[in-house]
């Protein structure tokens, strides 16, 4: 996906980029190829690819969410910053909060944030299950890209997220089998499904799924458990 190809995409989808968001894209992926060299964040850097897999793919995100009516928002485990910093950009009055364990990475993604001039991104080396006991219920969107299966991640996620607010799990293909594993620990979590939407990239047709959840109550206070109960034991 060239450069005008992705912002046609997104104009159809009433995403409007201008020359400066433009520009931060473009650099985004100079400093993802420059830091690749050095430590592992991707296994795709080719211009193109980059573009596709990585920011019209997170981008799919607002496809789906009228992230208009979001101000504060959570990326947990983000990696290079997928899906939280295309999604900043595209959307500057986001107040995003990046989650990740590895310093490495949040040593880049403050580096993104610097050269690309973004304000009010946060991002914090920290476990999420630790992180919440801090910032339990004060988001309005909690997200993750590929993280973990869905039975794990609600875990993870639904305690960030306000009453009413949203979790939304971007996984790498269709997740019906991963919403039956889920369905009881999103009601014991205090969400509920709000929808499946399966979509496919432009050009290499991938199958992606989005999995949207309403936080409909609140979520207890024993959880999130340690990573290593969630593993052994999902809800």
């Amino acid at each position: 996906m060239t450069v005008e190809q992705f912002s046609e995409a997104m104009a159809k989808h009433g995403i409007n980029l201008n020359e400066t968001q433009l520009a931060q894209y473009e650099r985004y992926w100079e400093l993802l190829v420059e830091w690749n060299e050095k430590m592992n964040l991707t296994g795709i850097t080719e211009k193109e690819e980059v573009y596709l897999k990585h920011f019209y793919d997170s981008l799919t995100l607002a496809f789906n969410i009228d992230l208009t009516k979001i101000e504060t928002m959570c990326d947990v485990g983000s990696g290079a910053g997928f899906p939280g910093i295309p999604l900043k950009i595209a959307f500057p009055h986001l107040k995003l909060t990046i989650v990740d364990s590895l310093n490495k990475r949040i040593n880049f993604l403050n580096t993104v944030v610097d050269e690309l001039g973004l304000i009010n991104v946060t991002p914090v080396h920290a476990r999420a299950e630790e992180y919440v006991q801090t910032h339990r219920e004060t988001f309005d969107l909690a997200t993750a890209r590929a993280v973990a299966r869905l039975n794990m991640l609600a875990e993870l996620c639904l305690p960030f997220v306000k009453i009413n607010g949203l979790f939304v799990a971007m996984k790498g293909a269709s997740s019906s089998e991963e919403l039956l594993e889920a369905a009881t620990g999103l009601k014991i979590l205090g969400g509920h499904l709000q929808k499946e939407v399966i979509l496919q990239l432009p050009e290499e047709e991938s199958h992606r799924a989005i999995v949207v959840v309403d936080k409909i109550k609140p979520t207890h206070k024993k959880y999130p458990r340690s990573f290593g109960q969630i593993k052994k034991k999902p809800l």
